[in-house]
């Protein structure tokens, strides 16, 4: 009994030392990722503008695509098991310092003119490769750096950063290939991959707690547990399941503006750009929101009236008639502020919920799913598009959303979720 009451006040400490200290060394943290969000940001588009004006050819664009989306939906899952297991400081300076060598060996072939297209679509295969690590290891530290209750306030951040990231990187990018060459765009990658290692070699992140009594296992055996941990979970499992519907449902409708706009409204350049921007807008608004209030105190509750709000969204894009664009514009704004609103509470409910060394596999886990479904989506939207009508995949992603609303109303595994808290666990599991 005394040992139990020494770990409760030995972990009591250590929350009020979180929410005291906090602040400066995960904002330094994330200081140095955001400016290294850019630069891959910037890359991003340079490569792919690049291959455009090189080859002109869509089966170089698609194969440049698959290598991205490879290894997010392949090596996902192995790197979340990895990030469990290892100090997750060193892994994302791993992670970081592998894309940046990758990134400077392209500077020199570019300096020497001797760039070929198999060489680009290696660094992409790297880049992503290394955010297959990063990701999950950033998120999980961060439920370990920041207090319960900010968690929430640091998604909307987050979701806003990318907002930001999402609007300026494109025009910026675009500056940058028109008055320096591309090996000059990838240099200033380094620069800001440089900013992130060098934070992360200032800061000391907190790591989880591992039971020096454990047996040890393989990490094919830590990747099983993973997966049992969630399928033996019925909440979790169906959260990370609509989670992924959700996301292969939404995406293929957001593809779809261009051809919605000028199908359906007759419209232009100019008015897929407005709508395109409404959602850009929405998304920016719903982040800022986000991060200044935080959501209700039980995030499910957040998302779900969210989820409900993106339903109304999608329906007023699917119902505007022809003449009407400014309202299915109106709609695109409400389901790109929604989104925000779901995706921000659920991944900070995430953060809550899941044990400290599950978070990298149970991350991981719902990257890999949302990618491999996100093709499928694809698949069913485009002659079902062509067939019905643009606006019919609009109306059944509302009704998706709808009826994934009431699903979470009538479920109390996941509205009671929030009750299995990481503490609440570990207070069970102690004799």
């Amino acid at each position: 009994m005394k040992h139990k009451n020494e770990n409760d006040q030995s972990a009591g400490k250590d929350q009020t030392q979180t929410a005291k200290r906090w602040k400066v060394p995960f904002f330094s943290v994330w200081a140095g990722q955001a400016a290294s969000l850019l630069g891959s940001q910037l890359v991003g588009f340079a490569l792919v503008w690049h291959l455009t004006a090189m080859t002109g050819s869509a089966k170089v664009l698609v194969t440049a695509a698959m290598m991205e989306w490879l290894p997010r939906v392949f090596i996902g899952p192995v790197a979340g098991t990895i990030v469990d297991r290892w100090n997750r400081r060193r892994v994302m300076l791993g992670a970081d310092s592998l894309i940046a060598l990758a990134t400077a060996a392209m500077i020199y072939l570019g300096w020497a003119g001797t760039i070929e297209i198999w060489h680009i679509y290696l660094l992409m295969m790297v880049r992503s490769i290394g955010g297959a690590f990063h990701f999950p290891a950033m998120t999980a530290s961060t439920a370990l750096m920041v207090p319960e209750e900010q968690l929430s306030r640091i998604q909307g951040l987050n979701q806003l950063l990318q907002g930001v990231m999402n609007i300026a990187a494109p025009p910026l990018g675009a500056l940058l290939v028109e008055i320096i060459p591309l090996h000059g765009v990838l240099a200033v990658d380094i620069g800001t991959a440089l900013l992130a290692i060098t934070a992360l070699f200032l800061v000391q992140i907190p790591q989880p707690k591992i039971d020096p009594n454990a047996e040890k296992s393989s990490i094919w055996g830590d990747l099983r547990s993973g997966l049992q941990y969630v399928w033996g979970w019925t909440g979790l499992r169906k959260v990370l399941g609509l989670a992924v519907l959700i996301n292969a449902i939404s995406v293929p409708a957001i593809i779809l503006i261009p051809l919605l706009v000028t199908k359906q409204f007759g419209g232009g350049a100019i008015q897929i750009a407005s709508m395109q921007s409404a959602f850009a807008v929405g998304f920016l608004v719903g982040g800022l929101l986000l991060a200044v209030w935080g959501g209700f105190r039980r995030k499910i509750v957040t998302a779900t009236l969210a989820i409900f709000g993106s339903a109304i969204g999608m329906l007023m894009v699917g119902l505007a008639p022809s003449n009407a664009l400014l309202v299915a514009i109106s709609g695109i704004f409400v389901a790109g502020f929604m989104s925000v609103l779901t995706n921000g509470p659920t991944f900070a409910l995430l953060q809550t919920v899941v044990e400290e060394n599950m978070q990298g596999r149970v991350f991981s886990l719902v990257i890999s799913a949302a990618n491999a479904m996100t093709p499928l989506g694809l698949l069913i939207s485009g002659p079902l598009a062509e067939i019905n009508g643009i606006q019919t995949w609009f109306l059944i992603t509302s009704v998706v959303f709808l009826f994934t609303g009431l699903f979470i109303l009538g479920s109390a595994d996941i509205k009671n979720i929030e009750n299995r808290t990481r503490n609440a666990v570990r207070a069970e599991a102690q004799p």
